[in-house]
């Protein structure tokens, strides 16, 4: 080897630490064309320019890599560094990540807020046991309630295939005396289609990324919940990041947090719009519809306060006093 080779050969093996690239992996069950998705992608794009280059993500979206129930012990086991998931699908786990799932108990995006305030702390905690470190979470657009045919009262769902993706939504199939079947967001389309599932509960925004205006004709808005989804990271992977690196993802989350905050209420609209030039009717529900449901959510919130232990018990409290002292919405 000559000396200029020789030399070459130092300089490249003395610039490969200065070029490191570090690359996590982010796993969505959702669709790529979704806000949520979209923020994700936006998410890690911020942080790839904040960092240099120096920490790449890369989001796998539409159970892509895991289904939505693997997700989150994927992340814990150390089989990729980052997830997302809709944090009511979690509820068998713990209350914890079960409460904006209740219906009825927030119905504005003022009042998710609220509940997202008094959640957030214990959540961290809880998650932080678990090798997890929250990153940021985001809502959906308000839930309704989809059907085949017109209903007017709760007594009008029973004995239909009611799709179930949660423990809340599995509880009101049965109060309803309707079939509860479990079914997630990606295979919505087909069990539509096939007659495995004839209604359900969920965002507008659900419906239009599952194209369920060619099998469903009604969207009664009911405003019954904004669930959230929530973002993480395996905590052995974001420590091992420098501190530079931490601050940047950390930053980046928190800009993730308000835009997809904002997002969820633009789409709020705009997804009952795109139901509704494709030929559903998006109609208030009737009197008694709107009865029966809110009687079905305080049950809920009994079912659920009995299973939520002392963590749960300090979120419905914390965000009952916030919500006392909020001003009155404006009419």
């Amino acid at each position: 080897m000559n000396l200029r080779s020789a030399f070459l050969s130092v300089v490249l093996a003395t610039a490969v630490p200065a070029i490191a690239q570090t690359r996590w992996d982010l796993a969505s069950a959702f669709v790529p064309s979704n806000y949520h998705v979209e923020n994700l992608t936006h998410f890690a794009s911020d942080v790839e320019r904040a960092t240099a280059g120096q920490l790449k993500i890369t989001v796998h979206a539409n159970s892509s890599l895991f289904k939505a129930n693997e997700i989150k012990r994927a992340v814990q086991g150390g089989q990729i560094q980052a997830g997302e998931i809709l944090m009511v699908a979690y509820e068998n786990e713990s209350g914890v990540l079960g409460v904006d799932g209740i219906p009825f108990l927030v119905t504005s995006y003022d009042a998710a807020r609220r509940l997202y305030q008094a959640q957030r702390p214990v959540l961290e905690k809880y998650l932080a046991r678990q090798g997890l470190t929250l990153l940021y979470c985001v809502p959906w657009p308000a839930s309704g309630i989809y059907t085949k045919r017109g209903v007017d009262a709760m007594a009008d769902m029973r004995g239909v295939n009611w799709r179930a993706y949660s423990p809340a939504t599995t509880r009101m199939g049965e109060l309803m005396g309707a079939q509860p079947v479990s079914v997630q967001a990606a295979e919505l389309s087909q069990a539509l289609a096939t007659g495995v599932v004839e209604a359900f509960m969920t965002s507008s925004q659900t419906g239009v990324d599952s194209r369920v205006y060619e099998q469903v004709k009604y969207f009664y808005d009911l405003q019954a919940a904004l669930p959230k989804n929530a973002v993480f990271i395996n905590t052995g992977a974001f420590q091992a990041l420098d501190k530079a690196q931490q601050a940047a993802v950390m930053k980046a989350a928190g800009d993730a947090e308000e835009r997809g905050w904002k997002a969820s209420a633009e789409w709020n609209e705009k997804s009952k719009a795109t139901l509704a030039q494709k030929g559903m009717s998006v109609v208030q529900p009737s009197a008694k519809l709107a009865a029966d449901a809110k009687q079905m959510g305080l049950a809920l919130l009994q079912d659920w306060q009995k299973k939520a232990g002392a963590e749960g018990e300090a979120i419905v409290a914390s965000y009952q006093k916030a919500e006392a002292a909020a001003p009155a919405a404006p009419k």
